[in-house]
């Protein structure tokens, strides 16, 4: 077992239950010229987590942690895409418009593809998911209770959507889950504090926060101790 400080309180994890969930880091959400910019966000906001997450994966690929990969974006026919996501928004800039990166969150398109610096390693399994939390019409699930995971290390973007609602549906579902400060991001930094403050609030309701730094020396300490 290892633990770390957190908040509200330390966490405690087996390294042999727990995976690494990197969420959403693609080309549409985080590179320059892509849809999030083409929204007038500043992906400098979500670009910020690269480094630190890269740190955390190597610590993590060393120690031989699950690490999940996940993608959100849709059927070229958008057939899995319900009216109530697909009709939001600028009608030139919806899901399946041109993009300058591809149609937009449509699976095979340039856009939808994870950004070179997170590339999944060779048998890590990369979960497209037609919705913002990662369980919901996905095997996530599945992987997790075949591989023995019962608790999660969240990372990627974005804090308030997609992060937090696969933190939510991983709790309904029993999982102990630390979101990393360092490792997600918003584009909007009053998101991100409000958004990390309710995963901890009132005695961890929804799980715990702490920076990668902090995990990955509780998991390396773990290792040297085996």
């Amino acid at each position: 077992m290892a633990t770390l400080a957190a908040a509200p309180a330390e966490f405690t994890f087996d390294p042999d239950s727990t995976a690494i969930l990197v969420i959403d880091m693609q080309r549409d959400f985080l590179e320059p010229g892509g849809f999030g910019e083409t929204l007038g966000n500043d992906v400098g906001q979500l670009r910020r987590t690269i480094a630190p997450t890269t740190a955390l994966l190597t610590a993590a690929r060393a120690a031989g942690l699950t690490v999940v990969h996940t993608r959100e974006g849709h059927l070229p026919d958008l057939s899995d895409c319900p009216p109530a996501k697909l009709n939001r928004g600028d009608p030139s800039l919806r899901i399946g418009a041109p993009g300058p990166m591809g149609r937009i969150l449509i699976r095979g398109e340039r856009g939808h593809g994870i950004i070179d610096e997170l590339a999944p390693a060779p048998g890590e399994p990369v979960i497209d998911k037609p919705g913002k939390g990662a369980f919901y019409a996905t095997g996530l699930g599945d992987l997790l209770t075949a591989k023995g995971i019962r608790s999660l290390v969240v990372t990627g973007v974005t804090t308030e959507v997609c992060v937090h609602t696969t933190v939510r549906e991983a709790n309904d579902r029993g999982y102990e889950c630390l979101v990393l400060a360092d490792c997600v991001g918003s584009y909007f930094p009053e998101f991100q504090r409000a958004g990390l403050a309710m995963i901890a609030a009132q005695g961890g309701i929804f799980g715990w926060v702490a920076e990668s730094p902090a995990f990955i020396a509780a998991l390396q300490a773990s290792q040297r101790r085996t």
